[in-house]
């Protein structure tokens, strides 16, 4: 059993019952599920992880005015629930991560990751937030949510960004991917420059996952779990997984450059197929400016640059 799903056997039998019985007024108003940090709340977890921030929880989502009124006295129930569960537990939290189940407000969790009390609005205050908080915070399951205020907060996050902060993203990748593997690597290699090297296929490799997430209107999540969660992607995913997979296994450096090579034409093509480029250069670098040329934000648009 993941984490996850036991997270949702733990909360059906005895968190339901807890709130039904104990907060019979406000049930309808508090919403359960599991998300926020941690390979659990991307069904990723396995034996290894259960060392720590692993066993039984799951989140109750409140109001602010739910919060002040009934946050602390749920918080009390809520850490009187069975500690073991089908096995497992009790689980153990890492210092200063407490707070990663248990009564929570809405308000709160989302802006923790995002740094705002409200979804964001403008494309500036999208570009202001990691994407990996934004994957974290998107993640996991909603078990239950009658009130909606979690879930039309998560629904608007999972809309993705607006289109032209998505070009502007794709743009920076073209040219990141394009800088590190199809030009930077080659010559480190040829200069004996090892480290160089060994980074520019590492961030090849990243920045390529990061355009397959962008390409699919997903987010990426933590370095750990890019290569991972890239395979389960429908456009390129399973494929840019085996090729990510084989670049980093090869040992001679030709078969690195021709892997890097067949990765970028991969790209190109999907940028050509959905339209967002019609340059008809082999250089992924080449096709950012299309792309760039296609926002339609001003302030955007002004400039290329490299964002994350």
């Amino acid at each position: 059993m993941n984490g996850l799903d036991l997270s949702e056997h733990y909360y059906r039998a005895f968190g339901a019952s807890m709130v039904r019985e104990k907060f019979a007024k406000h049930e309808e108003r508090i919403a359960a599920g599991f998300a926020g940090p941690g390979s659990e709340c991307f069904g990723f977890d396995d034996e290894t992880s259960r060392d720590h921030d692993w066993g039984p929880a799951f989140c109750l989502w409140l109001t602010l005015k739910d919060y002040d009124e009934i946050g602390k006295q749920l918080q009390r129930e809520y850490d009187n629930l069975p500690k073991i569960f089908k096995g497992f537990g009790p689980r153990t939290a890492s210092p200063g991560e407490e707070g990663r189940t248990g009564v929570i407000a809405t308000a709160a969790f989302y802006k923790t990751y995002t740094g705002l009390d409200r979804p964001p609005e403008k494309p500036i205050e999208w570009m202001r937030i990691p994407e990996q908080a934004l994957a974290t915070c998107t993640n996991g399951r909603v078990f239950h949510d009658p009130f909606g205020e979690f879930s039309s907060w998560r629904e608007k996050l999972l809309a993705f960004y607006p289109e032209d902060v998505r070009l502007k993203k794709i743009a920076s990748r073209c040219v990141t991917a394009g800088q590190h593997g199809q030009y930077n690597y080659s010559r480190s290699a040829k200069r004996g420059e090892h480290f160089a090297a060994q980074y520019a296929v590492m961030k090849f490799s990243a920045d390529v996952i990061s355009l397959v997430f962008l390409l699919n209107r997903r987010y990426t999540p933590f370095y750990k779990w890019m290569h991972r969660a890239v395979k389960e992607l429908p456009v390129l995913g399973s494929v840019i997984h085996v090729k990510i997979s084989d670049l980093l296994a090869a040992k001679d450096g030709e078969k690195k450059i021709e892997i890097i090579e067949e990765v970028s034409a991969l790209l190109i093509e999907e940028l050509r197929r959905e339209g967002l480029s019609g340059s008809g250069s082999d250089f992924l670098l080449d096709h950012a400016a299309a792309i760039h040329g296609r926002i339609g934000d001003e302030t955007l648009r002004g400039r290329m640059t490299v964002v994350d």
